[in-house]
């Protein structure tokens, strides 16, 4: 049986106006989201800008986040999950931060492929079987749009055959690889998971066989996307395709110039905790605002 299936938000780090973590807003985030029933949170993805945070502040996060969960379930009842993510392009890193997300308690850690290196087929799945060794469920993380590299389903299935390897968060952008994962990984390996990485993917995934969303959107706005995954999961697409398209405009907007530069200034306009983000990354350009904040009306958020 799967047991990672439901939608996760992929978090966001909010920030002071100085720059700095905001920590007393990432707690109030967490209990948003734990609040708006969400099924599990990620904190330290690509959307919690984790590439520009000091390993210390990345601790004082995951010290954040653990209690909260923990405390959550025990007094309602509830079995939310935590990813961790734990990637990096450097494999001896990588297995270091596997190892924090055991260490923390954390159900699974988030691998994504080795970046900007370009590794052959062969040595992603080195990397892999090196973080699969630590002993926490790995999920694999394909988004080559960010990475240069593509994890194409024959290598996937070498990966999934290694210990410890629980899913896949797939953003390759095709449904046609994704669908070709449910069918020849997932059906070797009943527990292997197939999670979206694409908040507008979600219903064709979840449609042809996938388990859920590692989502960007719920952020904002926890309670739709959690309603539409559960909605897919009892097998109602009616409903689910009534919350899709009514979503449709904020797909597009959270990503019209950049994550998580859109989906911040979407949380600004609506009072959650964001702020700004750190450099390289700006705040969308006036355009892209006007675009977000259409979206949010047009979608009644």
């Amino acid at each position: 049986m799967i047991s990672l299936h439901g939608a996760y938000t992929a978090m966001i780090t909010p920030m002071n106006s100085d720059g700095s973590v905001d920590y007393d807003g990432f707690k109030k985030n967490v209990l948003f989201q734990l609040e708006q029933g969400i099924d599990g949170l990620l904190p330290l993805g690509t959307s919690g800008e984790t590439p520009t945070l000091t390993e210390e502040e990345e601790e004082k996060l995951i010290d954040i986040v653990m209690p909260l969960v923990k405390e959550w379930n025990t007094a309602h009842k509830t079995d939310v999950k935590v990813i961790i993510g734990a990637g990096s392009n450097c494999t001896s890193d990588a297995v270091r931060y596997v190892e924090r997300a055991k260490q923390k308690g954390a159900d699974y850690a988030l691998v994504v492929t080795p970046y900007y290196n370009k590794p052959s087929d062969e040595g992603i799945y080195q990397h892999f079987k090196a973080v699969s060794a630590v002993g926490i469920p790995i999920i694999v993380y394909n988004i080559a749009g960010r990475t240069g590299k593509n994890i194409p389903t024959a290598l996937l299935e070498r990966i999934a055959d290694l210990p410890n390897i629980a899913g896949v968060k797939e953003a390759s952008g095709n449904i046609n690889q994704m669908m070709e994962v449910i069918e020849k990984v997932q059906s070797k390996h009943p527990d292997f998971s197939v999670m979206s990485g694409d908040d507008g993917l979600t219903l064709p995934l979840m449609a042809a066989g996938g388990n859920g969303i590692i989502s960007v959107v719920t952020n904002l706005i926890p309670a739709l996307m959690t309603e539409l995954v559960h909605d897919c999961e009892k097998g109602d697409f009616a409903a689910a395709r009534k919350i899709h398209y009514r979503l449709q405009p904020f797909f597009r907007a959270a990503f019209c110039d950049g994550n998580p530069s859109c989906i911040k200034y979407a949380m600004n306009v609506k009072g959650l905790p964001a702020g700004s983000v750190r450099l390289p990354l700006v705040e969308p350009k006036p355009e892209a605002q006007e675009i977000i904040k259409k979206a949010i009306k047009d979608c009644n958020l």
